[in-house]
């Protein structure tokens, strides 16, 4: 008898919901390179000119999440560290007192 499993695929709760693993965050350069096709003539389109100064923003306010992110997660990982260091301490301080009974 042959069984079959379905795969779950893992999920990203986020600010926005659940999200597929396969989700990707937008990168300021892709936000950057994105372009706008011209509307079709005879219709009215989007101001190019608007449309990248929005971009644009919207590029640098990325970069600044992502720039704060990073730093977050190297002070994280600095107290981590130093968490480490000092639970390793006063473990040896508490061993070299009840050993030197």
């Amino acid at each position: 008898m042959r069984v079959f499993f379905r795969r779950r695929r893992r999920s990203v709760h986020g600010p926005a919901g659940r999200r597929s693993a396969a989700y990707r965050p937008l990168l300021p350069w892709q936000v950057r390179e994105q372009r706008f096709r011209s509307a079709p003539l005879g219709r009215r389109g989007l101001d190019p000119l608007e449309v990248q100064v929005f971009l644009e923003r919207l590029a640098g306010d990325l970069a600044a999440v992502y720039d704060a992110l990073a730093e977050s997660r190297r002070e994280t990982s600095r107290i981590k560290i130093a968490l480490c260091h000092l639970r390793s301490g006063q473990a040896n301080a508490r061993n070299e007192r009840e050993w030197g009974r």
